[in-house]
């Protein structure tokens, strides 16, 4: 548009509306390059949305490590109750959790 190509044919080739070509056109005149805001929340840079990133990354890689200890205490558990398991004596009776005495 500055170098004074039609704006109907821009918005074609585009495939955007003439208003928002000529939005553009005045931001740009009005502010340069700094005109252009990203789209998304109002105030938010790029760094926010980085350092936002980083936040949930964090708190998901703590998630992650507080399940790895609950998955390995929950292993060791099953496996000393299957250690401390009596086996069935055979009379259809179900073997008891409590160690025998000798």
């Amino acid at each position: 548009m500055l170098a004074g190509e039609p704006v109907s044919r821009l918005s074609r080739e585009l495939k955007v509306g003439r208003s928002l070509l000529y939005r553009w056109r005045n931001a740009f005149r009005k502010e340069g390059t700094a005109g252009f805001h990203p789209i998304g929340r109002p105030g938010w840079s790029l760094e926010d949305k980085a350092k936002g990133a980083e936040a949930r990354i964090s708190e998901l890689e703590r998630k992650i490590g507080q399940q790895a200890m609950v998955i390995d205490f929950l292993r060791k558990a099953f496996k000393r109750v299957e250690e401390l398991r009596q086996p069935n004596k055979g009379n259809g009776a179900t073997a008891s959790m409590e160690r025998s005495r000798p």
